[in-house]
């Protein structure tokens, strides 16, 4: 009697536990969609955006990604759950600060700073729910879903056309240097290069931004959930970003060389515009020896695990 008294009460405390979880879930799901409502505007221009923007395609997947990470890693995120109303309303402040400010901002383009602040706040609005609903402790076991999802914010032209001419830069010495270990004459002038049959530029369309982001995601995915140190991350992901510059490079100089010694249309032709997908393999291919590598001596990734109540020795059903 005594044992199936312990386990009635074991019992209990679990179901009383999941009801928690659950209320916490459905109090945190009504202030995503509160607020996803009270910024429908921003999010409609997002979604716009997002299909009519190549280079912010990536931007709508964002938190349907963060929201699977969420889930996945839900058993250790959700092991210590509190109401943090410090965090929770500091994040808060921030979010009203963002929106304030972007309502000062105005930019004319469809990558202006007004919809970033927008976003950048609804975004703090979301994390801000979490702090308050679930804790201290859950939001930094889970701050990978979590400042993931600041990906989702646009980044406004000012930046956007600094990280484009970083990576034609980059893509420009590559291509340089590329040529110089091939042996193929060229005379470079800035992002022009002179070959004896052809003259390419690496201009702000070569950059491979749209191809460059989604590397990046993934790089980011890969480092979080099949790597465990620290600095290897960081070496992976510098690896990653990296490999968004060479295999820009490698694909300017295959399709020069194509156009000299093939057909002249590999410039302009189905490859140089459709065939970005064939280079993105290509770095991925580049970056699986280095995964193998850094994951040599980690230990293997833990799988799902269930945790329910401890009890005090005190408590425990006597046989």
């Amino acid at each position: 009697m005594v044992l199936l008294a312990g386990k009635r009460s074991a019992t209990a405390e679990t179901t009383a536990l999941d009801i928690n979880v659950r209320k916490r879930w459905v109090l945190f799901g009504c202030w995503i969609v509160l607020s996803s409502l009270l910024f429908s505007h921003a999010m409609i221009a997002l979604v716009r955006m997002s299909f009519s923007n190549a280079d912010a395609s990536h931007l709508i997947l964002i938190p349907f990604i963060s929201t699977w990470v969420l889930l996945v890693e839900r058993d250790k995120i959700l092991l210590d759950l509190s109401y943090d109303k410090v965090l929770g309303g500091f994040l808060f402040f921030l979010a009203c600060c963002a929106e304030l400010a972007s309502r000062f901002a105005r930019d004319g383009s469809s990558l202006g700073l007004e919809l970033s602040g927008h976003i950048l706040s609804l975004v703090l609005f979301w994390v801000a729910g979490f702090a308050l609903l679930f804790g201290k402790a859950a939001s930094k076991a889970g701050y990978f879903p979590l400042l993931f999802l600041f990906l989702m914010v646009p980044p406004p032209n000012f930046l956007l056309d600094q990280v484009i001419y970083l990576l034609q830069t980059g893509s420009a010495w590559i291509t340089g240097a590329l040529f110089d270990l091939l042996g193929v004459p060229v005379l470079r002038e800035g992002f022009v290069f002179h070959l004896a049959r052809v003259n390419i530029e690496v201009a702000k369309e070569c950059s491979g931004i749209r191809s460059s982001m989604a590397l990046l995601i993934l790089a980011l995915l890969v480092a979080h959930f099949r790597l465990r140190s620290f600095w290897k991350k960081v070496l992976f992901l510098a690896c990653g970003l990296f490999m968004m510059i060479l295999k820009n490079g490698i694909r300017i100089v295959s399709l020069t060389l194509l156009a000299m010694h093939v057909d002249p249309s590999f410039l302009y032709g189905k490859l140089h515009h459709q065939g970005g997908i064939v280079f993105f393999l290509l770095s991925l291919l580049l970056l699986a020896p280095l995964l193998w590598l850094l994951q040599r001596g980690e230990p293997l990734p833990a799988g799902d695990t269930h945790v329910f109540p401890s009890q005090s020795a005190s408590k425990l059903p006597s046989a």
